[in-house]
């Protein structure tokens, strides 16, 4: 493979895991591991306002990781795009569950700690 195509390839993953670092879009795929769920029920779930979980369902479509579907009286259900997106998500539970303690105390400045509250 060319290092050009190979640099593509990070930069596209980078993008990928970039989106997946916020907060609400990660509390949004966790949610959907239970299956597929309304959009009421997902602000419930994450704790935010309607328009942000919106806002952010639509990044989450529109990169591929979530699909949607019309449901009854203007309702709109959403779910998990492709299994590789549950196998990743699982995947990093159990690598946390091994390096959490590490990565919270992770104190690199190469990490973005500028989301921590």
């Amino acid at each position: 493979m060319d290092v050009i195509e190979d640099q593509m390839d990070v930069d596209v993953a980078a993008r990928l895991f970039h989106g997946l670092s916020d907060r609400t879009r990660l509390s949004i795929l966790t949610t959907l591991l239970d299956g597929e769920c309304r959009v009421t029920d997902i602000v419930t779930a994450v704790g935010s306002s309607q328009s942000n979980v919106s806002n952010h369902l639509a990044c989450l479509r529109e990169c591929g990781l979530v699909v949607d579907r019309p449901g009854d009286r203007r309702q709109v259900f959403y779910s998990i795009a492709h299994p590789e997106v549950r196998t990743l998500l699982i995947a990093a539970e159990q690598l946390l569950a091994e390096t959490g303690h590490n990565v919270e105390l992770c104190a690199s400045p190469y990490m973005d700690r500028s989301d921590d509250r």
